[in-house]
């Protein structure tokens, strides 16, 4: 059989397993992301049907599956709306980093792997999946909640902060030096620069070179340029996922809404395989000998992330339950993970970071969707109703104390006579 008719088959067969898999998460009122995920484990390298014409098609795929998610998210908002955010979240990104990176950083030294592998360990831990968390937030409702703008602030935060640290990371691991390493940072940097500036300050510019009554034009351009802006901002060491949100940030008015409905079919069906690629990339071999360490990292931080999620939240002002939705959210890790470690194994550095890492990235994209939806069980909405009146009669309290203080001060005043 012939390579291309067995990748049409291959593919054909995957895309009919996932839609039955969408169904049955659908029908008990669950993410399909980890169904997805297992049946990527299920076809990849050492797993039991495994692909062998169609994995080319998957990683392409996969990679439109990440821009496709962070354009139509980039379509959802205004630059206004992202500038006010991102200088409004400023201060949670830094706790970002520092809560999350450093488990990573700690694990990698007690584990003797040295100072090199602990900073590709920090960034492993540190990034939240952009791609996990749009399809999240888009099967759960929540593109519309108080909360949203704060989740995507801290994931834009810390995706500009991969142009810093990436190149870094790619000097130190292959022993660059100094100027070298100053060099690919500034172009990294620079190249943000002048995205960000363009679709603050041209969006609307931009927005006129396409039609936005006629559909295959408007598909095809806003597509291309989506493509267009996420490769050079790869090339440049910069995530491709903000060079694709940046784009959708810049477009606006009829183009963006009409732009949103054409591609939505297009997102999901790329969002499916970036998800099945990620288990597909993963030897189930490799998971029994770094399971324990895997899970004990995504415990420590997971609970880290919804720490830097509650702490955004709270600064800008949303309640407590919002405040619980955006840590619960941002807990999956994901393509940065897997890109991290392949650079540092590729280098030398250590060859246990590929495995633990992967295992880890699994561990939390299965159980990162299954947290985001505790806030919506009845139990958490009935925890969050009994906190809400205990802090209310609190103040109440607070308040008749206050009053009884001020009559007793006016009730023992001296009397004065004349």
């Amino acid at each position: 059989m012939d390579h291309e008719t067995l990748l049409l088959i291959e593919v054909g067969a995957l895309l009919l397993g996932l839609s039955l898999l969408g169904r049955v998460a659908s029908r008990f009122g669950q993410s399909p992301i980890p169904l997805y995920m297992t049946a990527g484990l299920a076809f990849g390298a050492g797993g039991i049907f495994p692909l062998s014409a169609s994995s080319d098609f998957l990683a392409t795929g996969s990679e439109l599956g990440v821009v496709l998610l962070l354009l139509l998210l980039g379509l959802e908002y205004s630059p206004q709306e992202l500038m006010g955010n991102l200088k409004s979240s400023a201060r949670a990104g830094i706790w970002d980093a520092i809560l999350n990176a450093l488990p990573g950083a700690a694990f990698a030294l007690l584990m003797g792997w040295g100072p090199v592998a602990a900073l590709a360990m920090a960034g492993v831990t540190w990034i939240s999946s952009s791609g996990v968390i749009a399809k999240v937030l888009r099967d759960l409702g929540r593109l519309g909640n108080r909360e949203t703008p704060v989740i995507l602030s801290v994931l834009v935060i810390e995706d500009l902060a991969m142009a810093f640290y990436l190149p870094v990371l790619s000097a130190v691991v292959i022993g660059a030096s100094l100027l070298q390493g100053s060099i690919t940072v500034a172009v990294a940097v620079g190249s943000v620069c002048l995205v960000l500036y363009l679709a603050v300050r041209h969006g609307k510019k931009l927005s006129r070179i396409f039609t936005p009554n006629h559909p295959e034009s408007l598909l095809l351009g806003v597509l291309g340029l989506a493509m267009l802006v996420a490769g050079l901002a790869a090339q440049v060491q910069v995530s491709s996922a903000v060079g694709a949100f940046l784009v959708g940030i810049a477009l606006s008015g009829q183009v963006a809404q009409n732009a949103e409905k054409l591609l939505r079919p297009l997102r999901d069906l790329f969002a499916a395989i970036f998800f099945v690629f990620f288990g597909f990339t993963t030897n189930p071999a490799d998971i029994p000998s770094v399971i324990l360490p895997a899970v004990i990292l995504a415990i420590v931080t997971m609970s880290t992330k919804v720490l830097t999620g509650y702490f955004a939240a709270r600064r800008a002002g949303i309640g407590r339950p919002g405040r619980w939705r955006t840590g619960l959210a941002l807990t999956p890790r994901g393509e940065f993970s897997i890109i991290i470690a392949a650079l540092a194994v590729t280098a030398g550095v250590e060859p246990m970071i590929a495995p633990l890492a992967a295992t880890y990235m699994l561990v939390t994209v299965i159980v990162g969707p299954l947290l985001a939806r505790l806030t919506d069980t009845s139990w958490f909405k009935e925890r969050m109703r009994v906190l809400a009146e205990r802090a209310e009669a609190k103040a109440n309290a607070h308040v008749t104390e206050s009053q009884n203080a001020a009559d007793g001060t006016t009730d023992n005043a001296p009397v004065t006579t004349s």
